[in-house]
């Protein structure tokens, strides 16, 4: 595959000398596809990606109003920005079928950029001026103990979703070989199984995601709102409006009679989204929008992983989260 055509976060053409010394002195992997990450505080990168990091971290300056939606890699990441951008869109007087309602237009993504990946991979001090809007909405798939010192002092709002790792896993899957364009082979899901039960994959190791945001809630719950992507479709009423308290913006009686709740939850819905035109044929980091959408459901990974595969997963969550007061 031709490198222009990976995604901008894989490949390895916006790296600075310092970086490159950094990157010399780190723990070393390579991913199944031949791909290079490095371990910088405790997080696997590619080096783009790592890049991006440095930048974020050298010149990010947060306002008191920011909400950043934080996630491990495929955990539900562009349904909770999707709820997020619909959520904050009412107080614009903006219903689902308005014809200039961001999500009509936009991916969740495109709306919500990553700040590693798409705000700060080439410089720390990006153009924001299209973030003049209050609050200004950016993601991360980094994990909370790398932003510490940048968001140390800032009363921003960080919601993190998590989901079960077997079903990131499958997610993870299909995602990328639907990136590099090839089979989704077994040969490839034992690879990332593996790299995943090691904790060297990419932004891994997921249980120290998991803890970072998870710690980061119990210490400051008003800062840090841990969802859990199971959670959202069990009970998606409650969850949204759960959202909706945390983020400053809570339904009233009258919209919740008048079924503002539904019709967001049904404008956000995957089924909708994935049959948006804009979601059909764009791109965004040479990764079609399309591919962002697949089947979203609870419990996939049971038609894909060996009872060996699954036992050795849960042993490991087990393991790694053990006095955490954080179950699956």
């Amino acid at each position: 595959m031709d490198p222009k055509e990976l995604p901008s976060n894989i490949r390895e053409d916006k790296i600075s000398e310092e970086t490159k010394k950094l990157i010399s002195s780190l723990p070393s992997h390579i991913d199944y596809q031949g791909h290079k990450l490095c371990k910088y505080q405790g997080c696997w990168y590619y080096y783009n990606t790592l890049q991006g990091v440095l930048n974020f971290q050298r010149g990010f300056q947060p306002h008191d109003t920011d909400i950043i939606i934080a996630s491990y890699p495929k955990s539900g990441t562009t349904w909770l920005k999707a709820l997020t951008v619909a959520l904050l869109e009412r107080s614009k007087n903006h219903s689902s079928d308005d014809a200039d309602h961001p999500l009509l237009y936009d991916n969740p993504h495109g709306i919500i950029p990553f700040l590693e990946i798409d705000m700060y991979h080439e410089s720390s001090s990006p153009n924001l001026a299209k973030f003049s809007a209050t609050p200004r909405l950016f993601s991360t798939h980094m994990p909370l103990h790398t932003m510490h010192k940048t968001l140390k002092h800032s009363p921003c709002k960080i919601v993190y979703v998590c989901r079960d790792v077997k079903d990131t896993l499958i997610s993870c899957w299909f995602y990328s070989t639907a990136i590099y364009k090839i089979e989704p082979t077994r040969s490839v899901l034992e690879s990332m199984f593996k790299d995943l039960c090691d904790g060297t994959n990419y932004f891994g190791p997921f249980w120290e995601h998991l803890l970072s945001y998870w710690r980061g809630s119990l210490e400051d719950p008003n800062r840090v709102l841990f969802m859990r992507y199971e959670e959202m479709k069990a009970e998606p009423r409650d969850q949204i409006k759960r959202l909706a308290d945390f983020l400053g913006c809570p339904f009233t009686k009258q919209e919740e009679e008048s079924g503002s709740v539904d019709e967001i939850l049904d404008l956000c819905s995957l089924r909708n989204l994935s049959s948006l035109e804009v979601n059909k044929t764009g791109k965004i980091n040479n990764v079609d929008h399309k591919i962002f959408f697949r089947k979203g459901d609870v419990g996939d990974s049971k038609f894909f992983l060996t009872r060996e595969m699954e036992n050795k997963i849960d042993m490991v969550i087990q393991e790694k989260l053990q006095g955490s007061g954080l179950k699956f």
